[in-house]
């Protein structure tokens, strides 16, 4: 199975050449480190930055220049600073072409629960909610299950939703899963993960189509 890395290697395979990019907070800020050197990508933040670079290297960090989950990070030639309503009107817009967010929950008809557990602390929701209310293409980047051994991909979201049937695929350290009407379709494995752990580890309807294909990272 991958870890958070090659997760976030596999979804930059989905990353084209001239697109706008907005990165949510966890696996998906790594994305930045696997993109392609021969193509154009512009990665925004919604606390207003435009042409973010990959992470910096321990001791180059510039506390001032920050994504929205508060992460150092590093600018590209060329990147700019603007404020969070232009940010917004960005997203509003639909002038971003890819929105790939983390999740606590996804359900099999494509809701998306990641800003809040009832009772705990969490960052807060972020963009979060603007970019599952814009966003036409949203890729989630999570775990399979959680810590306990429970699947995370669910008949029904249990927790807040943060967007309703907005989620076109899903990557996780086990699959690469697109959401259709009739469920969760299956379309890769991860190394070393066979369709049956990956249907054991799914509570949501599997849509399984013939012979599943292992990933290429």
């Amino acid at each position: 199975m991958l870890d958070k890395n090659g997760i976030a290697k596999r979804i930059a395979k989905e990353v084209k050449d001239g697109y706008y990019v907005n990165l949510g907070i966890g696996i998906p800020t790594l994305v930045a480190n696997f993109v392609r050197d021969d193509i154009s990508v512009e990665f925004q933040s919604e606390n207003g930055v435009l042409g973010m670079g990959p992470f910096p290297f321990e001791g180059e960090e510039d506390a001032d220049i920050i994504n929205a989950g508060k992460q150092t990070i590093t600018t590209l030639p060329g990147a700019s600073f603007f404020d969070s309503a232009t940010s917004f009107g960005m997203i509003r817009g639909q002038h971003v072409h890819l929105t790939i967010l983390g999740a606590m929950e996804v359900a099999e008809n494509g809701d998306i629960a990641n800003w809040k557990i009832p009772g705990k602390m969490v960052k807060g929701m972020g963009g979060a909610m603007d970019l599952v209310a814009s966003a036409e293409n949203i890729i989630v980047a999570m775990m399979h299950t959680n810590r306990d051994g429970d699947s995370k991909l669910l008949k029904r979201c249990t927790l807040p939703l943060t967007g309703v049937g907005c989620v076109t695929k899903i990557v996780t350290n086990l699959a690469v899963l697109e959401v259709t009407d009739q469920g969760f379709k299956l379309l890769e494995r991860a190394p070393g993960v066979s369709v049956e752990e990956i249907k054991n580890a799914t509570e949501g309807r599997l849509v399984v189509d013939g012979d599943v294909p292992e990933m290429r990272i």
